[in-house]
């Protein structure tokens, strides 16, 4: 009864402006953080931090949403519970959408880009020939399937484009590692601090389907090295532990390092006087990847 009453209060407050998010919206783990945040592993700021920087970087997909006139500096008690509700299966996807649209809504959340209004209309229209242009003409299908396949084919062109622009390739093997740098280091008291890294991983092999492969922190062919000491991950976005490539594939690629979560796993430590890399240690190549952190 508490949980259908907050649910209630939920839909109450920030209306169905969630309805179009679907579960693919949300890597699974994300269901991690939230978590942590409920066991009191990370504070209520570093999980709102946490959301935020998710957003920013299209990680965390959620609907835009504009800021009301009410703000407020405080995460009610009711997004917490739903949070841990969520990582425990008992809340759906789209639940836990409304309570970060909430967050969003009221100012705790903020992420100018997020918060244009749907129908704010384009300034100019997309130049013929651009992937602007194939995104603009593929949400003009009428039929929902078509229209996100469409949409999903081009906005990976959109990602792959960005990462080769501004990103850094790292030859291991027959891949190709694109790393951007880091966006995010959030440094924490006595040296702890959580890493977030992302990279583009594309199988540039003509011939061979290629898989990467992290299982869990203790079998997992990607850590962080410092010189002295490896670090395993705290959470991954590899599916069931193992992401194949295809000849001419590319995934992006989202590692977590803060937290010991078991399982063979360590704390991550941040010692500015040491020079990080993600090291890749893999059947068919090994090299590492210089962070500059």
């Amino acid at each position: 009864m508490r949980k259908q009453l907050l649910t209630m209060t939920l839909l109450v407050t920030i209306g169905l402006v969630a309805q179009n998010a679907t579960a693919a919206s949300i890597p699974d783990w994300i269901r991690n953080n939230a978590m942590w945040w409920a066991d009191g592993s990370i504070s209520e700021t570093e999980f709102v931090a946490g959301l935020q920087y998710l957003i920013t970087k299209d990680i965390l997909k959620v609907p835009s949403t504009q800021e009301s006139a009410e703000k407020s500096n405080n995460v009610p008690d009711w997004i917490k519970s739903n949070s841990k509700w969520w990582a425990e299966g008992t809340v759906s996807d789209t639940e836990f959408l409304n309570s970060v649209q909430y967050l969003m809504k009221t100012g705790v959340i903020s992420v100018t880009s997020k918060s244009i209004p749907e129908e704010t209309p384009l300034k100019e229209p997309p130049q013929e020939g651009t992937l602007a242009a194939e995104l603009q003409a593929c949400q003009e299908i009428v039929k929902a399937y078509d229209r996100l396949k469409c949409e999903d084919s081009v906005e990976l062109k959109i990602l792959v484009k960005e990462y080769k622009e501004n990103a850094t390739p790292y030859v291991v093997g027959p891949i190709t590692f694109y790393f951007p740098g880091i966006d995010n280091l959030e440094e924490k008291d006595s040296g702890k601090a959580n890493l977030y890294i992302r990279v583009l991983a594309e199988n540039s092999d003509s011939t061979d389907n290629i898989t990467l492969t992290c299982s869990g922190p203790s079998v997992c062919n990607y850590d962080v090295w410092d010189g002295n000491k490896a670090f395993k991950y705290s959470s991954t976005d590899f599916t069931s532990g193992s992401i194949t490539l295809k000849p001419g594939d590319v995934r992006e690629i989202n590692l977590f390092f803060g937290p010991n979560i078991g399982y063979g796993g360590t704390e991550f430590i941040y010692d500015p006087a040491k020079e990080y890399t993600l090291r890749i240690s893999e059947p068919w190549g090994s090299g590492s990847i210089p962070l500059g952190i």
